[in-house]
């Protein structure tokens, strides 16, 4: 059996203060409070907090409190409604949140995430884009690598990917500058359609300006706002146009099936509706005005090293999504 090499470490030039690791430790388990710090400050609350982390919330304040008294210094001022930082805390909290992703990535490593495909991944979408293109690649991805977990979740909602310990983002739209590593993968085109029982009774709108005297759909959602924006193909110039809709909704799902009904025209992204403009429930208006693609892209923190998991599903998953999500692209 072959023998691993022990790497020796001088302990003499390390210089490691055993005195002050024992003060660190004494009394409250350190990292355990700044976790249960940090997710005080996440939740805004003690109570909710404690819930998170299936805690008596006793235990939870008792810990934060006991922190605060180690080192000296007030770190949250409570009030009845809420939890904020104090100068210090906003320092402490910062640091803290470092320590625990430094002690994470080096478990990880330990475990030997880092040097064979295996462990947990988290990957969050949004529900329609994940149901229809992410989930069938993930299945796949899953059939070649056994020792890989996957925990997808699916909301139209953005979520911090450190607060929620999330590896990978599937976003759709544009995304502020930040230390995020981003890789497009495709665009989708914002469209609007009708049913053909409603352009045959209604006629087709020749100028955007012409839907404010149309029935109308509105999709309240992150990437489409209720007033519907186009570029004017002669100025290259975006117009708003402000709708006074027959039916609002919260899902793109409804807005298509109120369009299909021949409730009225709605604006979505492309994919929203492909499967009921193919089967031929819509017929797209107004193409000329389409403003420009919303990209589609996959979000991960940046880190010093990556996990040979996250990497795998990377190289597995980014050519085929762009494969698939092509067709989407604006015809040229």
């Amino acid at each position: 059996m072959p023998h691993h090499a022990v790497q020796r470490i001088d302990v003499e030039s390390t210089k490691i203060d055993f005195d002050f690791l024992k003060k660190w430790t004494s009394d409250v388990d350190r990292l355990e409070a700044m976790t249960m710090l940090l997710a005080a400050i996440q939740k805004g609350s003690f109570s909710a907090a404690a819930r998170e982390m299936n805690v008596p919330v006793p235990t939870l304040t008792r810990r934060v409190t006991d922190l605060e008294e180690q080192l000296g210094t007030r770190l949250l001022t409570r009030t009845t409604r809420k939890l904020a930082l104090t100068d210090a805390g906003v320092a402490y909290a910062t640091t803290a949140r470092q320590i625990l992703e430094l002690v994470a990535e080096q478990e990880r490593e330990a475990t030997g995430e880092f040097t064979a495909p295996r462990g947990e991944l988290t990957i969050t979408t949004p529900v329609l884009l994940g149901r229809l293109y992410v989930l069938p690649e993930i299945m796949d991805f899953l059939d070649l690598f056994p020792e890989i977990d996957v925990t997808l979740t699916q909301s139209d909602r953005n979520v911090d990917l450190v607060d929620a310990h999330v590896d990978l983002a599937v976003r759709i739209g544009r995304l502020p500058d930040s230390s995020m590593i981003a890789t497009r993968i495709g665009a989708f085109r914002p469209v609007v359609c009708a049913s053909p029982a409603l352009l045959a009774e209604r006629g087709v709108p020749r100028v955007p300006a012409d839907l404010a005297e149309l029935p109308c759909v509105v999709f309240n959602g992150p990437m489409l706002s209720p007033d519907w924006t186009f570029r004017c193909p002669d100025t290259e110039r975006l117009v708003t146009i402000p709708i006074a809709p027959r039916l609002r909704v919260s899902s793109p799902d409804s807005a298509a099936a109120a369009a299909v009904r021949g409730l009225g025209f709605t604006q979505l992204l492309h994919y929203h509706v492909a499967e009921a403009i193919e089967a031929g429930k819509l017929e797209i208006v107004l193409e000329a005005f389409e403003f420009d693609p919303v990209p589609i892209q996959l979000v991960h923190v940046s880190r010093n090293m990556m996990p040979l998991k996250l990497r795998r599903f990377l190289d597995f998953v980014t050519p085929r999504l762009r494969e698939s999500l092509s067709r989407f692209a604006k015809p040229s």
